[in-house]
């Protein structure tokens, strides 16, 4: 009798440990990785039949791969703000670039002490924070800066301008500048990417034996269309008729924020490069997991702050970028804020698993927070956890009422929602309201609004009860 107790504690402790010592899903490793402009059809796994993302696809095949996931924003600083803040553009304090804010281009409106990020909700579970690659949400001295919002390193780029040089001459760590002297005078010998990438491998390494939170944010496939050469580089040369890319002026040799990308002959083939060269990265932290005996335990999401851009030479429809998606970065259609969004966490996440959940930027604080155990009712949070989803429980899943999103960078402020099957935009506050059923139409082609005007005047209620007033993000009439 006594034996056969002892085997069942031992075989609860087998279980209840990894080989290495880790529990096997308390206070899980989470890294979430964020492309920049990627588009929703720019990988293999969803739809994309040139560029080739393996080591992404293979991890969908791995995890689960959501088809209606939606970012903060069609811009970048609003759209991570969404991200870290778990609030939508219409309560959240960055609405949008702010690109002529008082400390110049690229700079964007600081995080403020009062607002608390998912690393800060985290952090109270005794996890260790990183955010390397690109920040945009507060340049160092401000409250704003990654180490005044939980996270305990951070390394890259604090200004979102400052993110279009490829190939930075400096950057900051823990809010200290940090030469990179074999980019100057457009040398180009250490690539971005490549830079973070060697960064989060070794964060990986430091902090293997305690519960970590890695935001990793790339700076591609976003303009400016350089990257090393490169065979993958000379095999998408010639695939589709482009035109070369030329800056005007004299190359900027000084990562001065001007917000001009340098020239490029080749900027669809970049475009495609880059992205596999992403990939690539990706494959390589995938390894690192692996090996550092942390897959069973480490929740790894992928997905893309906006949709494609046409910026630097480079245009969605080279590659099919938004799949059968209208719009691009800068629209609140459907290409510009549906994004890819894989999620892999062995034991947890059924491998090869397709979810329909309606899920935002802004649901990733609550679902962390749940996972983790410490979930907050009181944060002021727009975001649901999609916990059950992950867990294959789409019965026990909450929904939405609806998702909102306000942009005001175009020449008036422009709103949408999505609501079940119906999206509803319009491009002036006082303007008329489009209406899409997304079910039978995702292109967005075919306006139903004059058929729906119960539907409609729904929308336009929630557009107004959506949203808090704010000086800085007053809406715009065109």
């Amino acid at each position: 009798m006594f034996f056969k107790v002892y085997l069942s504690i031992l075989f609860m402790l087998i279980r209840f440990w990894n080989l290495d010592g880790h529990k096997e899903n308390a206070n899980p490793n989470v890294i979430y990785i964020l492309a920049d402009d990627l588009g929703y059809g720019d990988l293999g796994c969803y739809g994309q039949k040139i560029i080739k993302t393996p080591h992404l696809d293979h991890l969908a095949k791995e995890g689960m791969l959501f088809t209606n996931h939606y970012a903060g924003s069609s811009v970048c600083a609003p759209s991570r703000a969404a991200l870290m803040l778990g609030q939508h553009t219409g309560h959240n304090r960055v609405r949008g670039n702010y690109e002529s804010g008082p400390m110049g281009f690229g700079a964007c409106l600081e995080l403020l002490d009062e607002n608390i990020t998912v690393a800060e909700v985290l952090k109270k579970k005794g996890y260790k924070n990183a955010v390397i690659g690109k920040w945009g949400l507060g340049m160092n001295g401000t409250t704003g800066e990654p180490i005044k919002q939980g996270f305990d390193y951070s390394y890259g780029f604090l200004n979102q301008g400052h993110a279009h040089f490829q190939f930075p001459s400096y950057v900051f760590r823990n809010g200290q500048r940090l030469e990179i002297p074999e980019n100057r005078n457009l040398a180009n010998k250490r690539f971005s990417n490549d830079l973070f990438t060697e960064e989060a491998l070794g964060f990986i390494e430091k902090s293997k034996k305690d519960p970590f939170f890695l935001y990793l944010a790339y700076t591609t496939p976003h303009a400016e269309m350089l990257l090393p050469e490169s065979k993958t580089f000379e095999s998408y040369k010639g695939i589709v008729d482009e035109k070369p890319y030329q800056k005007k002026g004299i190359p900027d040799t000084s990562d001065n924020n001007a917000g001009q990308y340098r020239s490029q002959n080749y900027p669809a083939a970049a475009y495609a490069a880059q992205i596999t060269h992403l990939d690539s990265c990706v494959g390589e932290l995938i390894k690192k997991i692996k090996e550092s005996g942390l897959e069973k335990n480490t929740i790894v999401m992928f997905s893309s702050d906006n949709g494609p851009h046409a910026e630097g030479g480079a245009h969605p429809s080279y590659f099919k970028s938004n799949g059968e998606l209208r719009g691009k970065k800068r629209d609140l259609y459907e290409g510009g804020i549906r994004v890819p969004f894989i999620v892999k966490w062995p034991k947890i996440i059924k491998a090869n698993s397709i979810s329909n959940h309606i899920s935002a930027f802004w649901d990733l604080m609550p679902t962390l927070a749940d996972i983790a155990g410490i979930f907050d009712s009181s944060l002021p949070l727009d975001g649901i956890s999609f916990y059950e989803t992950l867990k294959g429980n789409e019965r026990n899943q909450k929904k939405h009422s609806y998702l909102y999103w306000e942009f005001h960078e175009n020449p008036s402020s422009n709103q949408a929602i999505r609501m079940g099957e119906w999206k509803a935009i319009r491009k002036s506050p006082q303007g008329p309201i489009e209406l899409f059923n997304l079910k039978n139409d995702i292109s967005e082609s075919t306006d139903l609004a004059e058929q729906n005007p119960d539907m409609v005047a729904q929308m336009k209620i929630i557009f107004k009860e959506s949203r808090t007033e704010n000086p800085i993000w007053k809406l715009k009439q065109n």
